[in-house]
């Protein structure tokens, strides 16, 4: 799964995130979902998340 549908992300979800920082190259961060940040259900960015670990980005794909 792609990140992009709401609805394919949950809590406790493991998943890769692309950080903020590292949108220009594209290094991906593994980390398990605590809060869903994005409202829509749909973003062609990817979903914004909160990691347990406390880092913020959005999804690249559902592990």
């Amino acid at each position: 799964m792609n990140g992009q549908n709401r609805k394919d992300i949950s809590p406790g979800k493991e998943v890769y995130i692309v950080l903020k920082r590292d949108q220009r190259t594209g290094e991906k961060t593994r980390g398990v979902v605590k809060d869903i940040l994005t409202k829509s259900s749909f973003h062609p960015h990817g979903i914004k998340v909160r990691l347990k670990d406390g880092q913020i980005g959005r999804v690249q794909s559902v592990i």
